[in-house]
């Protein structure tokens, strides 16, 4: 044991051909952070409005339907972006959801969704994978914007006030179990319980 830390040691400690350990540690150290700002920068690009409608996949189907709701044009004047819902902002579940999103990419190459036909016969597919994560995820993203401890009920329906104030409340319920299609139109629901 001893005589491999030692091997280990001289190895690390014995200077290099050409460069110092020092030069070669400020070196990775140098390289590290102009690769984390490389990486950093492209995630960030990756998470604006103009990326992902740069597909006509997106544009010209939900990217419409976005902009008929609420998240698009309300009284407070507060838009919500295709990342805002979709992305978490807390990044270590922004890296997660990211690299589920790069399945996504193989639909853009191989054109699963390219056409409107294409993506109307896969809208509920889609739709049910979104949900199921919304769901697992305690609709996390949504929680970015809409806090439940800022609501006031009083300003509510009598119906919403009810089951923000019990089912969201005791955890029974997340936001997407009611809001499905609250930004984008809904799939066929035939054949869902309690949608017919």
């Amino acid at each position: 044991m001893k005589q491999g830390l030692a091997r280990a040691w001289n190895v690390l400690a014995k200077p290099s051909v050409h460069y110092s350990l020092g030069f070669l540690t400020l070196g990775g150290f140098v390289a590290g952070i102009i690769f984390w700002g490389g990486f950093n920068t492209a995630l960030e690009a990756a998470n604006t409005e103009e990326f992902c409608i740069s597909c006509h996949e997106m544009r010209e189907n939900v990217y419409v339907e976005l902009q008929e709701t609420i998240h698009w044009s309300n009284r407070s004047g507060v838009r919500a972006t295709c990342s805002d819902c979709h992305v978490p902002h807390d990044w270590t579940y922004k890296i997660a959801r990211k690299m589920q999103a790069s399945k996504e990419v193989w639909g853009k190459i191989f054109g699963t969704i390219n056409t409107p036909e294409k993506f109307e016969a896969k809208r509920r597919t889609l739709a049910e994978h979104e949900w199921a994560r919304l769901k697992k995820n305690d609709s996390l993203e949504c929680r970015n914007c809409h806090q439940f401890e800022s609501m006031d009920f009083t300003a509510q329906s009598q119906r919403a006030a009810e089951q923000h104030s019990t089912a969201l409340a005791s955890g029974e319920k997340t936001c997407i179990d009611c809001h499905k299609g609250i930004a984008h139109h809904l799939p066929d629901m035939t054949g869902v319980p309690g949608w017919e």
